[in-house]
């Protein structure tokens, strides 16, 4: 008669130091993108973010090999997770109403999720985006800026948005105005990203849509 001999299994010491690992890298970014959003980029060191982690600085540099590598990881992990929202949102082939709306709504989602990441965004991406290895802000802003254009424009020619406006000055209305709320909002507050995209929109869309 055969027994069988094996035991439940264990996650091996390895896996679960670099289960810990990971988990600990992720904690340092955190923090590192709360201190840039908080301080700035430039005055920020990296034995200040050491410090608010709770380590020696010379611990930092088994996770990153700079504060660049830092910023750069926490940049562009929101702007892969923003685009994948946005890249369904317009493949869905919504009308353009609709579509701003669903940008709206994933904008501040966004902001929930990546709050520091959007405030360093908007507090850095000019003066970094010249730099070669965050060359891809400005390809990102370029983007960004091309798909609100053209949903836009969707609309006026549809006569769904008023034919009287400028659309380069709506567009840079509505991208201020969505994602200057990282200075404010609280994902603990008492409203979801949701519903204040519904409150924003339904005093937004009120003004550039036709008038009865």
């Amino acid at each position: 008669m055969n027994s069988d001999s094996s035991g439940p299994s264990f996650p091996s010491s390895s896996s679960s130091s670099t289960s810990s690992s990971a988990e600990r890298r992720a904690e340092i970014l955190a923090t590192a993108a709360q201190v840039f959003a908080d301080q700035g980029y430039n005055a920020t060191t990296v034995r200040r973010i050491a410090d608010a982690a709770g380590m020696l600085a010379g611990s930092l540099y088994y996770h990153f090999d700079s504060k660049e590598s830092m910023l750069d990881e926490i940049l562009s992990a929101f702007l892969d997770e923003l685009w994948a929202g946005y890249d369904t949102v317009l493949a869905a082939g919504l009308g353009p109403r609709e579509t701003i709306e669903a940008l709206v709504t994933e904008s501040f989602r966004q902001i929930d999720r990546h709050g520091p990441a959007v405030a360093i965004y908007q507090k850095e991406s000019r003066h970094l985006s010249v730099q070669p290895r965050f060359g891809y802000l400005a390809d990102s802003q370029a983007k960004f800026e091309n798909a609100w254009l053209r949903t836009l424009e969707r609309g006026v020619t549809g006569k769904v948005f008023r034919g009287d406006l400028d659309v380069r000055l709506v567009y840079r209305f509505v991208r201020d105005t969505v994602w200057v709320a990282a200075s404010w909002y609280r994902p603990d507050g008492a409203h979801s990203p949701e519903e204040i995209a519904r409150q924003y929109l339904s005093m937004v869309l009120e003004g550039i849509t036709p008038r009865t």
